[in-house]
């Protein structure tokens, strides 16, 4: 039985994912910490992934087992997001190069951009060394790249 998505994608090439701020999120004053924007941001790629075909517990166990780590990541914060506020995370894939998967990210809420990311993610075995994404995967992913 396929297993509910907590995202859908919009247009094939955004995805969103909707994320409530709690209170474990927020700071002393009720604002998001900072570093709460990259888990965030984590769930949308994840989801998006997901939505794809894509299952992070699936390709660990392809030979060699895979996975994906962030290489580089460039956030812009542009507004504070509060303790209760919807947010809706938006990840669109912008390329796939070998081992690299090039990702478009936002964090909005009522129609206003809190946060934009760039990111960098690749695909790698185990033991941390690069690998292309496998066909299958590659085919899965390509078709939602906004180019």
């Amino acid at each position: 039985m396929a297993e509910p998505h907590a995202g859908v994608w919009l247009d094939d090439k955004t995805h969103q994912l909707s994320v409530r701020v709690y209170y474990e999120d927020t700071d002393f004053t009720g604002v998001v910490y900072y570093a709460n924007y990259l888990k965030f941001l984590e769930r949308g790629r994840t989801d998006a992934l997901r939505c794809a075909g894509v299952s992070h517990a699936e390709i660990l166990k392809l030979d060699p087992p895979l996975g994906f780590a962030v290489r580089k990541i460039n956030l812009e914060y542009l507004k504070p997001a509060r303790i209760d506020d919807a947010l809706t995370i938006e990840t669109r894939f912008k390329a796939v190069k070998g081992a690299r998967l090039m990702i478009s990210q936002r964090v909005v809420c009522a129609a206003e951009v809190l946060v934009t990311a760039d990111v960098e993610a690749a695909c790698i075995d185990l033991e941390g060394r690069p690998r292309r994404l496998p066909k299958t995967l590659l085919d899965q992913v390509q078709r939602y790249v906004t180019g």
